[in-house]
């Protein structure tokens, strides 16, 4: 019998259970269709709101489908009931807050996020009307940097007190005047093209594979593979067309002729009906299936990198750069809304890079034909007697 460990966590500003497990396709899908079962990419983890009904619920569930779950690090005595959950959620501050975003159309994501940031300012200053600038140091510094917050965090925190001190007018805090840290510049990690072969082939799932060929192939993004619909795959015009991606643009990428093929048998084999890649059901694929068996397949390759559906991404773009694609044409195919953002892969590229040659090679070179080409040069000593 599998057994499952229930754990507490905080979330949203909730209490919440957190379900651990090794993985477990079938597990996988049987709690998405579970009620109020959820996936953070924050924790890694299934979760669900910390109740005494909900635990009962989750265990005789489990339970019944041959789990053993230990609960065992839960105090189930201090598991708050839903009413003592949602306060500070139903204050009027942040139910104006909340529907501001909604007016100005933000994703869903960006409006929990935000709203969240704003919570924990409120709740920090116990919910006062007023602040000022040492108001928000003084959060920062004891919320954000004390908790080793990223600074992609960190600038999100901003941007949401932004929104909310633009809502509310505050007469002493200019929003214009407060400063996100700058961000982090991390070069991308790409795979070599062989690696990238390696990697195909050594996915033995026929829906693996093709999913990882794709996502290679065209330059998706995760996202954009998991809404990606059969019919907007245009096999006589070798196009797919990304429906209202980041940025809320479409556009079209290319369908590779080698892809074709696998793309095929995977259709008979598979036949799947709406999306490109489904799961249970016929509903979406999940993003953490394609993390967890791209880890898998990276394994049977040997490819010791971190390697991420992104990095497929990473290596698309800049093997692109490094065949004589033009930034700009590249930049069209990702979706970049700014040619900074693409100009980065001209740092990994190794076209121009492979052409600059060391000092060392040639003061080499040099040395080796003053000697008329003496074969005994080594680095360890001039000449081996």
């Amino acid at each position: 019998m599998k057994q499952i460990k229930l754990y507490e966590f905080h979330h949203h500003n909730v209490v919440q259970i957190g379900i651990n497990f090794r993985y477990d396709r079938k597990l996988i899908e049987a709690l998405k269709n579970l009620d109020g079962v959820q996936w953070t990419n924050t924790f890694r983890c299934f979760y669900l709101k910390a109740t005494k009904e909900n635990l009962n619920r989750v265990v005789k569930y489990l339970n019944d489908s041959n789990y053993y779950v230990d609960y065992s690090a839960l105090n189930i005595s201090e598991i708050p009931y839903i009413k003592n959950i949602a306060i500070e959620t139903e204050r009027i501050e942040i139910i104006r807050f909340k529907n501001y975003l909604e007016g100005r159309r933000y994703s869903v994501s960006t409006i929990d996020s935000y709203t969240s940031f704003v919570t924990k300012f409120l709740k920090f200053h116990l919910f006062k009307e007023y602040f000022n600038f040492s108001d928000v140091d003084r959060f920062v510094e004891k919320e954000i940097a004390a908790k080793n917050y990223s600074v992609s965090s960190h600038r999100q925190c901003i941007s949401a007190l932004k929104h909310y001190f633009e809502l509310t007018e505050q007469e002493e805090i200019d929003p214009s005047k407060l400063q996100r840290p700058h961000k982090s510049k991390f070069l991308p990690g790409v795979l070599s093209k062989e690696e990238v072969i390696d990697l195909l082939r050594a996915t033995r799932n026929l829906k693996h594979r093709c999913i990882l060929a794709l996502i290679y192939a065209s330059g998706l993004r995760i996202g954009e593979l998991i809404n990606l619909k059969l019919n907007d795959i245009d096999i006589d015009r070798r196009q797919i067309l990304i429906r209202q991606a980041k940025g809320r643009k479409d556009r079209y990428v290319m369908l590779a002729e080698s892809f074709l093929p696998i793309f095929y048998n995977y259709l008979q084999t598979y036949e799947p009906q709406i999306y490109f890649a489904e799961g249970f059901n016929a509903g979406q694929y999940t993003a953490s299936a394609i993390r967890s068996f791209l880890k898998e397949s990276c394994r049977r390759a040997r490819i010791r990198k971190r390697v991420t559906p992104h990095t497929l991404r990473h290596s698309y773009a800049t093997h692109m750069l490094e065949n004589g694609i033009d930034l700009r044409y590249i930049q069209e195919l990702l979706g970049h809304s700014r040619p900074e953002t693409t100009m980065i892969y001209t740092h990994v590229t190794q076209k121009d890079l492979s052409k600059i040659r060391s000092p060392l090679d040639e003061s080499i070179k040099e040395i080796m034909e003053r000697s008329k080409g003496d074969s005994k040069l080594r680095l360890s000593r001039n000449l081996l007697e």
